[in-house]
């Protein structure tokens, strides 16, 4: 049985660039060609079905479709023609990788193969063996922030120890509130998914209201308590802690791994912890939620329920949401296994803080 291709996707701005090239009347043919086929690819179509609408072979599509996957729209440059290939002085291919990353060319943001090529008076094929020896991916871009919180290793310590070595008798949750949930219903209605046509929505919408929802992911079997409320603040964060007491054995201590949100730490849920002692509080350092492990399970409600979802009214929503509660519980939920130790965790977060602090003094 033929293996179905992987699942591919443009960067937006690589589609919006892929669009304007077909608008360019001076564009090569074989740039075109290129273009139509991951722009079909991005639309959802099979490699097979883009050859037989392009008029050209399964190979090319995925020819085109991989040198997307490893250099971006870079990629889609020819190569170099076959024979010796022009030799690269050390000099020169030290000062591409000084440029690479300590500049920025005039006419963008980042470098590209083009751009290097034509700084440098090399071919893009030179460009593209200097980066891919030295791991370079200009086209590529990742976010991170470092958390400055003064008990970062300390928290991190506690919470890790929390996952990795959950104590006896207890219940460990993870605990979170994704705020202003929009119940967004489209303008018009959808266009379903059909053979040769992939499931189309319009890009305008309506915004019915929002609706917050509390949940506690249950480390040992990955379950949630939920609860959807109209607003975030001390009062429901109160409610919600009450509803867990509730909904679980009463002789079982709790561990809750929180943020640092202020409604967590309000007067009036400090008076109620006082008066229920099996709850205990451990809180994740500042700007590092990844720590906690509800992230995890709000990204995959969003990718499921919530991104393609059509929503008339916030009851809709609620109900959306209550929904994908029940079918996780009942179907989905696994226990959740954290692999990386404390020590691990803060090593990686002081090389970073090394790395950052000898960029900035070498800048």
């Amino acid at each position: 049985m033929a293996r179905s291709a992987a699942a591919f996707s443009l960067t937006p701005n690589d589609r919006i660039e892929l669009e304007t090239w077909l608008k360019t009347p001076t564009l090569s043919q074989r740039l075109v060609l290129r273009a139509r086929i991951l722009l079909q690819l991005d639309d959802g179509v099979a490699p097979l079905e883009v050859a037989k609408a392009l008029d050209t072979s399964a190979v090319t599509v995925h020819k085109w479709r991989n040198r997307y996957a490893s250099a971006g729209l870079e990629g889609l440059d020819d190569a170099a023609r076959p024979g010796q290939p022009g030799k690269i002085s050390n000099k020169t291919a030290a000062e591409v990788l000084r440029l690479t990353t300590r500049s920025i060319p005039r006419e963008a943001t980042h470098w590209s193969l083009r751009l290097m090529a034509e700084k440098m008076k090399i071919t893009i094929w030179q460009v593209q063996q200097i980066w891919k020896a030295a791991d370079l991916k200009p086209h590529r871009l990742k976010t991170f922030k470092i958390s400055n919180d003064p008990k970062f290793a300390e928290k991190v310590t506690d919470v890790v120890g929390l996952y990795l070595n959950p104590p006896d008798n207890a219940m460990v949750l993870s605990v979170d509130e994704k705020t202003q949930i929009q119940a967004l219903d489209r303008t018009q209605p959808m266009l379903q998914l059909r053979p040769g046509q992939i499931e189309r929505r319009t890009h305008d919408y309506k915004r019915h209201g929002t609706a917050s929802l509390y949940a506690a992911f249950d480390i040992a079997n990955g379950q949630v308590i939920g609860r959807v409320t109209k607003r975030h603040r001390a009062k429901e964060f109160l409610d919600f802690l009450k509803q867990i007491d509730r909904s679980t054995p009463a002789k079982l201590d709790l561990h809750l791994i929180l943020d640092n949100s202020a409604t967590h730490k309000t007067e009036e849920v400090q008076k109620w912890l006082k008066k229920h002692p099996r709850f205990k509080l451990h809180f994740t350092p500042t700007s590092a939620s990844w720590l906690n492990a509800v992230e995890g399970w709000f990204s995959q409600l969003e990718r499921r329920a919530l991104y393609r979802g059509v929503f008339r009214g916030v009851d809709e929503l609620r109900k959306a949401l209550k929904q994908y509660i029940a079918v996780h519980n009942d179907k989905l939920a696994k226990p959740f296994r954290w692999t990386k130790s404390a020590e691990s965790i803060l090593s990686s977060v002081d090389h970073a803080k090394r790395s950052a602090l000898l960029n900035k003094l070498t800048d």
